[in-house]
């Protein structure tokens, strides 16, 4: 993906954020999705320690390459360029910020991670990028819920689920995370019920839902949870950041890195 440089973003720059407001009352789809409408571009991060130090709610969509993940990005903020595949899958190897509020003021911010499991990408940078995302999953502060998307017709890989070992530690603390089975249009009815009824046992104690960015299907209601998520007045952060897994080492966590796991196909 390739985004203009940033502006008025930086690690040294909290004037124009803010903490999340305190109403709890459910918003209607229209405004959710004006609230998403928002969105602008922050800054784009080529290593973790790029990031800003943030104190606003985070929420991170991940997902493989080709998954629909810039398109489900662009459909929720209503903009055609706000999140753009690269021409290559898998290429793309920086985490991309962007601000939600209005009137200038954040409340929340969208991270972009890069697609993984594309077999083309050179198995050093392909590691490199692996672990960078598992080390942000398990580290980031103020990460406040996951949006995996997933292509249905191929069904949670064996990376999609080391990816939700990786979180599973920050979800049983109170991390939200929410599974997109993408292009549901392309299903029929008994493909779409299959592909939810395996969906929910690979990733038991998430949320499910079916998304089509063509037919609008789900639109509505994961605008609502991005804002829920984003408006919690009981959310507190995440504490004590986590000891990162810099290198290969024997813990579980740090296998999203591993070759074997990376080779897998293209999704078409």
């Amino acid at each position: 993906m390739n985004y203009p440089a940033p502006t008025n973003a930086t690690s040294g720059n909290k004037d124009h954020l803010v903490s999340p407001d305190d109403s709890s009352a459910e918003v209607t789809p229209e405004a959710a999705l004006g609230w998403l409408h928002t969105a602008k571009f922050l800054t784009t991060a080529p290593q973790l320690t790029h990031l800003p130090d943030l104190d606003v709610p985070e929420i991170a969509f991940v997902g493989r390459s080709n998954a629909g993940k810039s398109t489900s990005i662009n459909t929720l903020t209503q903009t055609r360029r706000m999140a753009f595949a690269s021409k290559t899958p898998g290429r793309t190897q920086s985490i991309n910020l962007f601000s939600l509020g209005r009137h200038g003021v954040t409340d929340a911010v969208l991270a972009d991670l890069p697609g993984y499991g594309y077999a083309a990408v050179p198995k050093e940078a392909k590691l490199r990028w692996q672990r960078v995302m598992a080390n942000y999953l398990m580290t980031r502060p103020n990460l406040r819920a996951v949006v995996m998307l997933c292509d249905p017709r191929r069904g949670l890989t064996e990376l999609d689920e080391i990816l939700l070992d990786v979180i599973r530690p920050r979800v049983m603390d109170g991390l939200d995370f929410l599974v997109l089975l993408t292009k549901a249009d392309k299903l029929t009815r008994v493909e779409a019920n299959k592909a939810m009824s395996i969906a929910k046992l690979q990733t038991a104690g998430g949320s499910l839902k079916l998304f089509s960015a063509l037919k609008r299907q789900g639109v509505d209601e994961v605008a609502q949870l991005l804002h829920q998520w984003a408006h919690d007045p009981t959310w507190q952060g995440n504490g004590q950041q986590p000891e990162a897994q810099a290198g290969g080492g024997d813990d579980k966590n740090a296998d999203f890195g591993d070759q074997r796991l990376g080779d897998a196909d293209p999704a078409a």
